[in-house]
């Protein structure tokens, strides 16, 4: 199998049984697109690394510095044989090309609750936003309440924001953090959302406030990126 350029992931595909995030830091713009360049570049010219391995996406991160990595499998046991065989190999070639990567880290999810575009919504996903929320210690339940109670917040809004596609929600398998990819037309969409009154996204409601003010929680963030590269296997070209 090779590697076949997609448009986006489907982050709520039913065949995911986990999803893999993880940052690097390159430093600068130009550094960025270098990096997805030789990104693709490797992957391009190689076998698809695994079958397990179900796509594999880049974003360029607005601070101009960063590089976010999305990857969705059929499990933990696929991811960990690719980096047994292949990807200290992938890395090299790309380190290469870009030297001096910081590898941030890289958790693992199970998507737990999205909230899908219609079928009959074709617009571009120009921007995602990813929101990470990190709680005090490992507790499941309390992972999914909070989204539970998220979903309750929207549920009482009138509208939603213009320019807001679907927010897909996952838990964190060590059971301490939630991490929303969140799909959006533009950045400026994003923008002018948070600019709306209330903190964050959401009118100001006591709902909004239970979920702003959830007990346990202890930080976490808003990054706005921009879809660079999105891979999945394809059928080898026959002659």
């Amino acid at each position: 199998m090779t590697a076949h350029l997609t448009d986006r992931p489907d982050p709520a595909r039913p065949d995911a049984v986990i999803a893999k995030a993880s940052t690097w830091n390159v430093g600068t713009p130009q550094r960025q697109r270098e990096a997805v360049d030789a990104i693709r570049k490797v992957w391009q010219s190689r076998e698809w690394p695994h079958p397990g391995l179900l796509s594999y996406s880049v974003y360029t991160g607005e601070d101009g510095a960063t590089l976010l990595h999305y990857s969705q499998w059929t499990g933990e046991q696929a991811y960990q044989e690719l980096v047994r065989d292949s990807r200290d190999a992938r890395n090299a070639e790309i380190d290469a090309a870009v030297p001096g990567i910081e590898r941030v880290g890289i958790h693992t999810y199970e998507l737990y609750r999205s909230g899908l575009r219609a079928e009959a919504d074709t617009r571009r996903t120009g921007c995602v936003v990813i929101v990470d929320v990190e709680f005090d210690g490992p507790d499941p339940a309390r992972q999914r309440d909070w989204v539970d109670r998220v979903f309750e917040a929207l549920g009482e809004e009138s509208e939603l924001p213009a320019g807001g596609i679907a927010a897909h929600f996952h838990a964190s398998t060590d059971g301490t953090r939630v991490l929303n990819y969140a799909e959006w037309e533009s950045a400026d969409h994003h923008i002018a959302a948070l600019a709306a009154p209330g903190e964050g996204i959401g009118s100001p409601s006591p709902l909004w406030e239970r979920v702003q003010k959830y007990p346990g929680m202890t930080g976490g963030g808003v990054n706005r990126y921009t879809p660079a590269l999105s891979m999945e296997p394809g059928a080898d070209r026959q002659g």
